[in-house]
């Protein structure tokens, strides 16, 4: 009876057999004595388990262990079995101390055999023992285990595995990021998270296994990362071996999000958006802000554009939210989108844009009254847009900016929201242009462009004006004068910084200056207000910094003196608005006469100043509040301060300079039709004009032509050019400039006067000279012919001889007539 009952009561046998009684684990074994006829390897995995368990392995046995596997392969997936069924009955019974030497034992012939062609059948019985091991409410077992498989994690087998699914340990692991166990919390989440890194970094690197990036698994790994990362200080650890949930979290969501390719970045964003929803986390967006930064800096950078745009699409969804969630939204987005603008290009930029105006223009179609919470929603897109718009080159800032003036609604529609959209677009055009490096007005300001801005700012809405001349000031301003030229002053401006224009500026202020100083009288007279009034003054004065020099200084001169027109001769203007423009008109003229160095100009401008601010001070900057001063009244009649086309002429002639545009030029009027130059044709030119030279019955559309100006009465004749060279002909076969336009324009109305108005008496002798000229070239003709007949009849020698005295064709003079 005593060997039936040995297996039960070990302690009573004697010491001979309590040896062979201890390694009996088998239950259909009656007695110790069997053992020896039990397989050598499962007596080498008996032998590694002592006698105490709390003496650990028995490390001389493991080895034995170990070469024994080594050098029969073939009993590996045995071994590994064996293995699992003493840690089962282990653990069932209780007795953990022997569940985690099998545990110890099974990782260690798993690092020794990992290169073994048979490792896969021993792997099956490895990922049993660690279920077992997590399924075990112990939490000494669940992170035994989960060390175990990080290590397995780490091993690069060369045999795929088909069959291996890893769903269990994707759940078990997500939950233990979960834990709330007050003893244990932060060490089985650790062990949850690191869990977590080790199937992501088994599975992403091999196709074969199962596709952790279907939905129903990052469903569980993105929220379990998230829950720790907000679950304390985000800030990283340096310390290694002090290592926090937060900061490994979002060491692990880096891994995941770096692993992944273009069709699986989805499969991370959605439940990472659906997290913040859930939890409600965009208000404050503080964590929304750093989890996405952590995305975009981590992703692979051509796919950056993927993370923007999944954003975006997440906002569409949202419409119906609050305004604080889709600020907070916006916000997240004008923070990273800075990332993605480096990748993008081509239709995938000008794509963004349009959704952002398309997110402006839904914001201002909802609303019929913007609240604070909207108006910071819409601030946050401008921001937005500005942001991702800064980290293009200037080329494609160009075409941001076109691309949303092209879908600025017209001035013809003035319903409220069309305003308010007007403006909210017009601002994110400005946020855009703020961004931009001017270096030449021709690129800033292609005429596609400048078109529509011009007609913008002739905007009956005030905001919408104002609007337009920051995004003016912005690209003109290319010497950071903005703020210097902020107030309207006849002060000097010491800290004005200035250099001459180039010329291809200063082609383009011939072209186009008319064009915007047209556009800036027209606003002026809109509005009285102070801040619409120095705006445009503002703009105004950066352009004659910017492009003021001897060849522009008259056009801007009849640009000054059209401001005063208007303030004379327009009387639906009220009084405070008329002075206020005389203060701008005085206060540009003195900046021109100090910008273009003219010292005559300079003295005669300032005793302008010295006797308005002797007789009308209201005549002189600063300029006057309409609402303080609405009852009160001004003399406008004083003619002698005004500023005198004729004395500016004389102040540039007593320089040395040419005045004919200033004296033959009109100012600029009020209201007059702009039509930025476009380039002729010259046969078509030489065509018209020969047209116009044989069309003269009807005085009403006669065009005088630099031939014929000399036959006209009151007119100069225009001297041609000294040498006739390349660059002469090159110049007179370029397109006219507005300011030739205008001059031509001028010249013909005042030629048609003369013929209407004058005296025909007077015009009899200012034209009788003529016809002694005719007569003359008449009796030179008859000469010629007299003289040609004689050389006819005379012998063949006179005439070589008479040849040979006569100059080349190629050297005969021809008459001024035939030069064009």
């Amino acid at each position: 009876m005593a060997l039936i009952r040995c297996c039960f009561e070990p302690p009573e046998l004697p010491e001979f057999f309590d040896s062979f009684v201890q390694k009996c684990t088998d239950p259909s074994c009656c007695c110790g004595c069997c053992s020896a006829l039990r397989p050598r390897y499962k007596r080498l995995v008996d032998n590694i388990f002592p006698v105490n368990p709390e003496d650990g392995l028995v490390k001389s046995n493991m080895e034995k262990l170990t070469f024994y596997s080594l050098s029969s392969p073939d009993k590996l997936d045995r071994i590994g079995e064996y293995l699992y069924q003493k840690a089962t009955k282990d653990i069932n019974r209780k007795r953990y101390k022997l569940a985690e030497i099998a545990m110890e034992a099974m990782d260690l012939l798993l690092q020794a055999c990992h290169a073994q062609t048979t490792l896969n059948l021993f792997v099956e019985s490895f990922l049993r023992m660690v279920q077992k091991l997590l399924e075990d409410s112990n939490p000494n077992l669940k992170i035994m285990a989960t060390n175990s498989f990080v290590k397995f994690a780490n091993i690069n087998e060369d045999t795929p595995s088909y069959h291996r699914r890893y769903d269990f340990f994707i759940s078990k692991f997500s939950s233990m990021c979960h834990s709330d166990a007050a003893s244990m919390r932060d060490s089985l989440r650790l062990a949850g998270i690191k869990g977590l890194q080790g199937v992501i970094r088994k599975t992403v690197s091999d196709d074969l296994v199962e596709n952790i990036w279907e939905a129903e698994h990052m469903e569980k790994i993105v929220p379990s990362l998230l829950f720790n990362m907000q679950s304390g200080d985000l800030t990283p650890v340096e310390d290694a071996t002090n290592v926090t949930p937060p900061a490994l979290a979002e060491e692990v969501l880096r891994e995941l999000v770096g692993r992944a390719s273009f069709g699986h970045i989805r499969s991370v964003l959605k439940p990472l958006l659906t997290h913040l929803d859930r939890h409600e986390l965009w208000v404050p967006n503080t964590f929304a802000i750093h989890t996405f930064r952590i995305v975009m800096i981590s992703i692979q950078p051509q796919y950056s554009y993927t993370v923007v745009e999944t954003l975006m699409q997440h906002l569409d969804n949202n419409f119906k939210s609050s305004p604080k969630t889709r600020t907070s939204l916006a916000v997240v987005l004008s923070k990273i989108i800075a990332i993605a603008a480096g990748e993008s290009v081509g239709p995938s930029a000008l794509d963004i844009i349009n959704n952002l105006l398309t997110h402006l223009r839904t914001s201002v179609s909802t609303t019929s009254e913007i609240t604070p919470e909207e108006s910071q929603y819409q601030e946050a897109l401008i921001n937005a847009l500005g942001e991702f718009a800064n980290h293009h080159p200037d080329y494609q800032k160009i075409e941001i900016m076109l691309f949303i003036m092209n879908t600025v609604p017209d001035l013809s529609k003035k319903s409220k929201g069309d305003q308010m959209l007007q403006n909210i677009l017009l601002k994110s055009l400005l946020k855009v242009g703020t961004q931009y490096s001017t270096v030449s007005f021709e690129k800033a300001f292609p005429a596609s462009f400048l078109q529509p801005l011009l007609k913008m700012a002739r905007a009956p809405h005030n905001p919408t004006r104002m609007v337009v001349m920051q995004i003016l000031q912005a690209l003109l301003d290319r010497h950071q004068n903005e703020q210097v030229l902020s107030s309207v002053s006849v002060k000097p401006y010491p800290a004005l910084s200035q250099e001459p224009p180039s010329r291809s500026d200063i082609i383009f202020t011939h072209k186009y200056g008319a064009n915007i100083m047209q556009a800036l009288i027209d606003s002026m007279a809109l509005s009285d207000r102070v801040d619409a009034l120095t705006s445009s003054f503002n703009t105004a004065a950066l352009l004659i910094v910017e492009m003021s020099c001897n060849e522009t200084v008259q056009e801007f001169l009849l640009f000054i003196l059209g401001i005063q027109q208007v303030a004379c001769t327009v009387d639906t203007l009220g009084n405070v608005h008329k002075c206020s423009l005389h203060a701008i008109s005085i206060g540009l003229l003195v900046l021109i006469s100090r910008v273009s160095g003219i010292n005559n100009l300079l003295e005669y401008a300032q005793k302008i100043v010295d006797a308005r601010r002797e007789e009308a001070s209201h005549f002189l900057p600063p300029l006057l509040e309409p609402k303080k001063l609405a009852g009160k009244t001004f003399n406008l009649q004083l003619p002698h301060l005004a500023i005198d086309k004729l004395a500016l002429g004389e102040c540039l002639q007593n320089a040395g300079m040419d005045a004919q545009r200033l004296n033959t030029g009109a100012p600029y009027s009020l209201n007059q039709t702009d039509h930025p130059g476009h380039r002729h044709s010259w046969v078509e030119s030489v065509s018209n004009q020969l047209t116009q030279r044989n069309s003269s019955a009807d005085l009403t559309v006669y065009n005088g032509d630099v031939d014929s100006v000399s036959s006209s009465p009151g007119v100069c004749k225009k001297l041609l050019a000294p040498e006739f060279n390349f660059d002469a002909m090159k110049r007179a076969l370029a397109e006219p400039t507005e300011a030739a336009k205008r001059e031509q324009r001028e010249r013909q109305m005042q030629i048609v006067r003369t013929f209407r108005e004058g005296e025909f008496d007077d015009l009899m002798r200012r034209t009788e000279p003529k016809h002694d000229l005719i007569q003359n070239r008449l009796n030179e003709l008859f000469n010629s012919l007299a003289v040609e007949r004689q050389i006819t009849q005379s012998d063949t020698k006179t005439s070589q001889l008479q040849a040979s005295n006569e100059k080349p064709i190629y050297e005969t003079n021809f008459p001024e007539l035939f030069y064009y």
